[in-house]
């Protein structure tokens, strides 16, 4: 392994400034450089891949306080922690996007439906209730999501989940939480299970756990819908599979 990288190459390798580096040093995320007896920092090249797992953890979205966190794992020298970890990270920040899109796409809806509305009725002399400056305009209330990408190779998806037994056993409680506090009814989809939530759910957590579950457990799908009924959840799988986690199908 080689030393004796000066703080200006180390910057130029990773893309960073050195004023940067020397913030991480700081904050913890790097690890305190050695120094030459003149008092220059120097790193080696597990400082350089180090910098390189950091660049990536930021480029999927991730705060330097959850890179600090992942880092933990990083210095074991295993990649399947890191890997559980930031599969984890990235399912919650993927379902955050998602519902970020679906607000734009309702925003540019309505924006549209405004700019319609606008050029249908203008009144001589002030507003009046058929403007669109004053109009209430109705927007579409239904809007389906399918969540999570599926395998594109052929055959049977395996019955098997990718969390470690902890990770498992927590996403497990989250679940438990969210339901036995939120849903409503229970009812038989073709294929799986329908739940019908209270108005008062947090939809962004829904659909931050339905992301996180189809991403360790492939054999699921998953399909939220918000209507003038209320908030919904089908969940499709194999029978056997959906009772322990989403209650007795009726």
């Amino acid at each position: 392994m080689k030393t004796g990288y000066r703080i200006a190459q180390v910057a130029t390798l990773a893309g960073v400034s050195a004023a940067t580096l020397r913030y991480y040093e700081q904050i913890g995320l790097l690890p305190a450089a050695s120094r030459t007896t003149s008092g220059y920092r120097m790193y080696d090249e597990a400082t350089v891949d180090r910098l390189a797992f950091i660049s990536r953890a930021k480029q999927l979205g991730c705060s330097l306080e959850e890179i600090a966190d992942l880092t933990i794992a990083w210095e074991g020298g295993e990649c399947g922690p890191v890997q559980d970890r930031l599969r984890r990270l990235v399912g919650e920040k993927r379902a955050a996007a998602e519902v970020e899109i679906d607000a734009l796409r309702t925003l540019s809806d309505e924006l549209r439906s405004a700019a319609e509305a606008l050029e249908r009725h203008r009144p001589i002399g002030s507003c009046d209730d058929e403007c669109g400056c004053l109009q209430v305009v109705a927007t579409a209330t239904t809007t389906a999501i399918t969540l999570g990408p599926k395998p594109t190779t052929g055959g049977n998806i395996p019955i098997a989940c990718t969390l470690s037994a902890s990770d498992a056993k927590d996403r497990v409680d989250e679940w438990q939480r969210l339901l036995d506090r939120y849903v409503s009814s229970r009812s038989a989809a073709v294929g799986g299970l329908h739940l019908s939530f209270h108005a008062s759910v947090d939809v962004t957590e829904l659909t931050r756990l339905a992301v996180a579950e189809q991403d360790c457990c492939r054999f699921f799908s998953f399909a939220i819908t918000v209507d003038h009924r209320g908030i919904g959840l089908d969940v499709l799988g194999p029978i056997e599979t959906l009772e322990p986690l989403f209650g007795v199908v009726p």
